[in-house]
């Protein structure tokens, strides 16, 4: 499963992910963005109605891709840019032209990475220095996404399946690591569609990374194979993380889960609605 990345346009987050080594954008985050509808599914659905060449190609154009939702990875329906390129001329608003040419230029630095694999690296650590977060805070980050990549690989050589199967042992490791599922968590921080790695704190991240790095280490050591030996490895691995954590609370007086989260600080927010 590919990792999916934010990219941001005027302050609307359109989530993206890699399909047959190019971008495909979220199909509903970028009809949201043109459009301001609170429902993109029903807007989709007018939208077909009144343009029956759409309709009749809608199979060749969409594919439904995993991307993280509010309730963890799940398929939702993707683009390529040609793709969406086309569903915009299906869309009057007066943001089609700058997005267009938004959309050309993500495109393009998708090229680029392909011949400069660094530069999707450069570019993360870039959008994340935009958006106010610290150095610190960004390796921590851009570490954690390697070991969380190194995991899904593990699970993927090991039959687990993507989609529903990762998001149950995503949720095996958080309710160890933080007696929390990431769907409650981000319920306890006031998060929505946002990516909760984006929005934890120094020490969140790091018991995350503990979490994930140690359930990689058992499924190896134990040589887990399928679904339900991996969901065990997964308990092992958070219950590491978990009981780490429980540790430095009780020295400390402290919780480690925090209701913060990034969008909290008025400068950081400001920011992200100006997408910067």
């Amino acid at each position: 499963m590919e990792t999916t990345k934010i990219a941001v346009f005027k302050g609307r987050q359109i989530r993206k992910t890699i399909h047959g080594n190019e971008w495909c954008f979220s199909i509903g985050d970028v009809v949201e963005a043109l459009t301001d509808t609170p429902n993109s599914a029903d807007y989709i659905k007018k939208m077909r109605k009144r343009d029956p060449e759409l309709a009749k190609g809608w199979g060749q154009i969409v594919t439904p891709l995993v991307v993280e939702t509010e309730g963890g990875p799940q398929k939702v329906n993707c683009a390529n840019t040609e793709g969406i390129f086309r569903i915009i001329q299906s869309i009057p608003s007066p943001k089609a032209e700058p997005f267009k040419r938004w959309l050309a230029r993500v495109g393009y630095e998708r090229v680029q990475e392909i011949e400069d694999p660094e530069l999707g690296t450069k570019r993360t650590r870039s959008l994340y220095k935009a958006k106010g977060y610290s150095d610190g805070w960004i390796e921590k980050r851009m570490r954690g996404i390697a070991i969380r990549e190194e995991l899904t690989d593990e699970w993927k050589k090991r039959g687990v399946k993507e989609d529903k199967e990762y998001a149950i042992l995503t949720a095996e490791i958080s309710k160890a690591t933080f007696g929390l599922t990431p769907g409650q968590y981000k319920k306890l921080k006031g998060l929505k569609r946002e990516n909760l790695r984006d929005h934890l704190n120094d020490l969140e991240q790091i018991f995350s990374m503990l979490g994930e790095a140690a359930t990689t280490e058992i499924t190896r050591n134990k040589d887990a194979r399928g679904f339900h030996e991996s969901k065990d490895a997964a308990h092992e691995g958070g219950d590491v993380a978990g009981k780490a954590r429980k540790d430095l609370e009780s020295r400390t007086g402290k919780r480690v889960v925090s209701k913060q989260n990034y969008l909290q600080t008025p400068q950081n927010k400001k920011l992200l609605e100006q997408g910067k």
